[in-house]
């Protein structure tokens, strides 16, 4: 009796305990939904009928815009957008929020903030910005003559400072929307000819972006990402079917520099915020050969600075 009444009482428990976390997943959600209604409310209401190319017309007393200007604007069902102000429980697609984002003038900080609220996936990421505050590109500078580079998650070059930039190749010569150590590592011959190590390097470099990539599986920019790669080299195709992953680690990283010749560094990574984003990526030389090595391909990319300075200031 004593096991049967233990067992009862275990199985009430554990379905409180569901029926608790079940109730505050519920409560969560509608308070997020309450905070996108008022978050889409001030934003319609900020912005003029002049501002969105409409008529303001004699009898406006509605602060900005009004709702059925909004769902006009959006392309979406004014009684469908009325219950996305009211906070009522509806699905909202991410097309959806693309269009009233666009139709609400939102900033990338707001829109951000809208598909949060909304707890959606922004079919847009590419459009962040890939820029670093100017801080940080000072910081990156005063590394010198050690490379250093912000790079994010998905292993795009947001800044770098002079000696990064010639540590595989001329980056400031290659396309900004190429600028992506895993691309470049599979795509670009002089990138691909400084890894020493290369087989091994990029199947690791393949293996860790899979690792991270399953917090970010369907999002559209990791999707496209490994799509442009599959399509632009077999070599990534038969790595990427290994569905080898693993974890970053502390390695001495071996560079054949075009100008300076082999190099040996440590790397260091710093994250640039509370979340696991971008990061600030420091090459330390392993070896006084290294260092005096980094010293002249320093003086290499200064010269090259100004050299590409000169004619604009004649």
């Amino acid at each position: 009796m004593t096991t049967i009444v233990r067992d009862a009482v275990a199985g009430a428990t554990a379905g409180a305990t569901a029926g608790a976390t079940a109730e505050s997943r519920s409560a969560g959600a509608e308070i997020r939904r309450g905070e996108l209604a008022a978050f889409l409310r001030s934003r319609r209401e900020r912005i003029t009928p002049e501002q969105v190319g409409l008529p303001r017309g004699r009898r406006r007393r509605t602060p900005g815009l009004r709702r059925e200007e909004v769902a006009q604007l959006s392309t979406v069902g004014v009684t469908w957008y009325t219950w996305l102000e009211q906070g009522r429980d509806i699905h909202v697609s991410a097309q959806v929020l693309d269009a009233i984002a666009r139709a609400l003038l939102l900033d990338r900080s707001e829109r951000t903030h809208l598909f949060a609220l909304a707890a959606a996936i922004d079919p847009t990421p590419a459009s962040e910005c890939t820029g670093v505050p100017q801080s940080l590109q000072l910081m990156l500078e005063q590394l010198e003559p050690f490379p250093a580079c912000v790079q994010n998650s998905r292993f795009d070059l947001l800044a770098y400072n002079r000696t990064y930039r010639l540590l595989m190749c001329d980056l400031d010569k290659v396309a900004p929307e190429d600028r992506n150590c895993l691309w470049l590592a599979f795509t670009h011959d002089e990138w691909r000819s400084s890894l020493v190590d290369r087989d091994e390097t990029i199947r690791l470099m393949a293996a860790k972006f899979r690792a991270v990539m399953a917090e970010h599986v369907a999002e559209p920019a990791w999707k496209a990402m490994v799509k442009r790669l599959e399509d632009a080299s077999p070599e990534f195709r038969e790595i990427w079917a290994r569905h080898e992953v693993v974890r970053p680690g502390d390695k001495i990283k071996v560079y054949r520099q075009s100008e300076v010749g082999i190099v040996r560094l440590a790397a260091t990574s710093l994250w640039t915020g509370p979340q696991q984003g971008p990061k600030l990526l420091t090459y330390t030389p392993a070896d006084a050969e290294t260092h005096e090595r980094l010293e002249r391909l320093h003086a290499l990319a200064l010269a090259a600075e100004a050299t590409e300075a000169a004619p604009a200031a004649v």
